[in-house]
């Protein structure tokens, strides 16, 4: 039985559900929100197309001892307005470390003991408040993280050079935000190394795409949904077919002691290994500021 809880049922946990449910990746959905109604607006919404949809999945809405027998929990709460206006996710940070707060100790008390994927912003800070009050391990909570900005960094690379955004091979790092930075030396297009194919003015110019496309997206239609659903459903795939994919998430690093996005292999057990990169000296450092920043924040912001 492969069960998964969706708590935040905006735009984007909407979006999981609706995906998770069509294609037929669960057997169960719990939908929680503190607007009870969107909770159940949602549920009767998706429970009135079972007659029509491809696969049988067994839905509840709006209690959170349902989590309790959960293989994952998706948390995507939160409201992005006021990082759209500032440009910085931070900007949503003391609302959403109050969320994940409360957030993490109804999951607590739920007895829930499964993998945790966060999605709300600022993604690498609220996952590491997750974790902290939760109890769970860090391995068991990770956050989607630059899974999206490497995607999107993939996509621009990709339209550059008149390319399948699928063979384009690399990462983009750090912060799930406005320090993030694409990893030039790990890039490569059809096994050529991209940073031979750019100078650096346009290699720059590439790498701040990604983050501004986000607030592009999130400007005109008022929020971001399809990409980051995408990049939750692939991952809770992930898990449930122990898949050990490689892909650069949002994942707490001994180093730097924080949460940033970084690449691991996730599998049935969440994070099952994170492999060190062969970054250049630039890079580390890129990824060292980025670190600093989340850390600082919450600080910043912490009791």
């Amino acid at each position: 039985m492969r069960k998964v809880g969706i708590i935040g049922m905006g735009h984007v946990g909407a979006t999981v559900a609706f995906d998770l449910f069509t294609h037929g990746y669960v057997d169960e959905l719990v939908l929680l929100d503190k607007n009870e109604a969107k909770a159940e607006a949602e549920y009767n919404d998706l429970s009135d197309t079972l007659a029509r949809n491809d696969y049988y999945v067994k839905l509840k809405f709006g209690k959170w001892d349902d989590l309790r027998d959960a293989d994952i929990i998706v948390t995507a709460f939160g409201d992005i307005k006021a990082s759209v206006e500032s440009g910085d996710r931070f900007a949503e940070l003391p609302i959403n470390m109050k969320n994940a707060k409360e957030v993490g100790a109804k999951i607590k008390a739920s007895g829930f003991n499964g993998i945790l994927i966060n999605i709300s912003n600022p993604c690498d800070a609220v996952s590491a408040v997750l974790q902290k009050v939760t109890g769970l391990s860090k391995d068991q909570v990770f956050g989607t993280g630059t899974f999206l900005d490497t995607a999107r960094m993939q996509r621009i690379v990709g339209e550059k050079l008149h390319e399948n955004p699928k063979n384009v091979e690399g990462w983009v790092l750090g912060e799930h935000g406005s320090s993030q930075f694409t990893a030039w030396s790990t890039l490569r297009v059809n096994n050529r190394i991209a940073a031979q194919l750019f100078d650096e003015q346009t290699q720059q110019e590439l790498s701040d795409q990604p983050n501004k496309n986000s607030f592009k997206v999130a400007r005109g239609k008022g929020y971001t949904s399809y990409a980051i659903a995408t990049c939750a459903v692939k991952l809770v795939q992930a898990v449930f077919t122990n898949a050990r994919m490689y892909e650069p998430v949002s994942v707490y690093l001994p180093e730097y002691k924080t949460y940033v996005g970084y690449p691991a292999i996730i599998g049935s057990d969440g994070i099952e290994e994170v492999l060190k990169l062969q970054l250049t000296s630039s890079e580390r450092e890129k990824l060292a500021g980025s670190a600093e920043k989340i850390k600082h924040n919450l600080e910043k912001y912490a009791d």
